[in-house]
């Protein structure tokens, strides 16, 4: 029965599209779309609240510039979605956008990151089916299914789109240099016969998409570790699989990798169209006290003097590394602001870092750090990121070098000192410091697995030679943020790259129809 398969699923009509009081306009406006070619797409983001939110900036740009699209966005949840249930409910009403919530999948337990990565989408498969299904009954009012767009981890989901017919896009949410490595290190292990071992035997590689060559110890491990060699090839044979790939990026960024596209014969055969940078650029009022005190004291600083200290969601340290960055701030002397997160005991890859007690803040920092640093800096826990970097006191960030760090740090025009942790951090980090010139270096080799363990602990020294470093840059690093952030608020408007492959994608999707 149709309606208790419905009934199976959760549907919400959500987000983007301003309400219109003028009746005779809106009626007229109906009678005209009713009659021009309409088109359904459907996402499929991975599970997580940022994978959501991403997904969603995006789908409201797409559809805020075409009015003929009609977008479903198939959420997976994870366990302890709480966060995403109420990003969802916090969202508008509007009939472009919808929601809709898959069932909930029992899955094995699973400690092993390579393998839990893929459980899920690969257990929601026949979920996304079903709801594909009850999709294409809506054809004749909202237009036939035109196109999936699916995570770069969720590209199993190609699969599904195949079964219908239905051309697959991948959306990147990573670097174009970053997706030309992807793709390139694939080609060597499988077309040339090489080995990781092999691999591993090299100083560095020349790789299409950046201009220098890469070294090998700035190459993500998952693309060369043997427990995840199953999951590498997955992930990247699944990138080749696809019909296109959105990333999250603009040319006039990555003007190198991006022509690389079109230039090499490795890379050349797969369309790309970079769209970004897909954030909210907008500052959110928060109505914590916490986001309210951090702005107020932000508010005192002069400008350009504080440097702001942030290593993402999952970034945290354990005590003979939080001694250090401790020493090396109190030692530059300068205005600071430190989101510190705890390090979660389990240490799994499923784990948070959480925000520390006062007491254990205390027992954490060098004896008197917080009374002699009072007067020119704070230790928070979570941190509002984007009111922080968009206000007029921050002058340099220590980043972890996620690629939304890097976009919405250049947004906003603040340098930052590169201190990446995980995943493909490292090679954006190289990307930033060694080929954009945007970016100095605290420590690019700096590298931890998902079970919280690092490589090494970086040195007082050293980062507080990256902290002066970033925070004096007043001249050709800070004049060239300032022009990249210039260009990046003007790749979307008419003129832009970035507004060009838009208009590039939309065409490959309305020409589905």
């Amino acid at each position: 029965d149709k309606h208790q398969l419905l009934s199976k699923f959760s549907i919400k009509i959500r987000v983007t599209g301003k309400s219109n009081n003028n009746s005779k306009h809106s009626n007229s406006q109906a009678q005209c779309i009713s009659k021009m070619k309409k088109a359904q797409v459907v996402f499929i983001p991975s599970s997580g609240l940022s994978h959501l939110v991403s997904t969603l900036e995006f789908a409201k740009l797409l559809i805020n510039r075409d009015n003929r699209l009609r977008i479903t966005v198939l959420v997976m949840k994870s366990p302890n979605t709480s966060e995403t249930d109420a990003y969802i409910d916090s969202l508008p009403i509007s009939d472009s956008l919808r929601i809709v919530n898959l069932p909930e999948c029992s899955l094995p337990l699973n400690t092993d990151r390579a393998p839990a990565m893929t459980d899920l989408p690969e257990a929601q498969k026949p979920n996304v089916k079903q709801a594909v299904s009850n999709l294409t009954a809506e054809e004749q009012q909202h237009g036939p299914l035109a196109a999936f767009v699916v995570d770069m981890f969720c590209t199993t989901m190609i699969d599904v789109a195949k079964e219908f017919s239905i051309p697959a896009l991948i959306f990147f949410t990573s670097s174009v240099a970053f997706l030309g490595l992807s793709l390139h290190l694939h080609t060597l292990l499988e077309q040339d016969n090489l080995d990781s071992t092999q691999l591993l035997q090299k100083n560095e590689l020349a790789v299409p998409s950046f201009a220098n060559s890469v070294p090998i110890n700035l190459i993500p491990s998952f693309m060369l570790h043997k427990g995840w060699e199953s999951f590498f090839e997955r992930y990247a044979s699944g990138l080749k699989k696809s019909d296109g790939i959105i990333v999250n990026s603009f040319e006039e960024l990555e003007s190198h990798a991006v022509r690389s596209f079109f230039s090499h014969p490795d890379l050349a055969a797969l369309p790309i169209y970079p769209v970004g940078p897909l954030l909210n650029p907008e500052p959110k009022t928060e109505s914590t006290a916490d986001s309210f005190d951090i702005i107020k004291w932000l508010d005192a600083q002069p400008p350009f003097s504080v440097v702001f200290l942030c290593f993402g969601t999952r970034g945290s340290f354990y005590a003979d590394q939080i001694q250090e960055i401790a020493h090396a701030i109190e030692n530059s002397g300068v205005r600071f602001l430190w989101s510190l997160r705890k390090s979660s005991p389990s240490k799994g890859f499923k784990s948070v870092p959480s925000d520390y007690s006062v007491l254990d803040l205390v027992s954490v920092l060098p004896e008197g750090f917080l009374d002699r640093t009072s007067e020119i800096g704070k230790v928070i826990g979570w941190a509002p990121q984007t009111q922080i970097l968009a206000h007029p006191a921050t002058g340099g960030f220590v980043s972890h070098c996620g690629w939304n760090s890097i976009l919405e740090s250049i947004y906003f025009g603040v340098p930052i000192a590169a201190w990446p942790l995980y995943a493909e951090q490292q090679a954006n980090a190289f990307e930033l410091v060694c080929e954009l010139k945007l970016g100095v270096e605290i420590a690019l080799d700096y590298q931890g697995q998902f079970n919280g363990e690092y490589n090494y602990v970086v040195s007082a020294e050293k980062i507080e030679r990256g902290i002066k470093s970033v925070l004096s840059a007043d001249g050709e690093l800070r004049k060239k943020v300032k022009e990249m952030s210039e260009k990046c608020r003007k790749t979307l408007l008419e003129s832009g790259s970035s507004y060009t492959y838009f208009g590039n994608l939309i065409d490959y999707i309305m020409n589905q129809v």
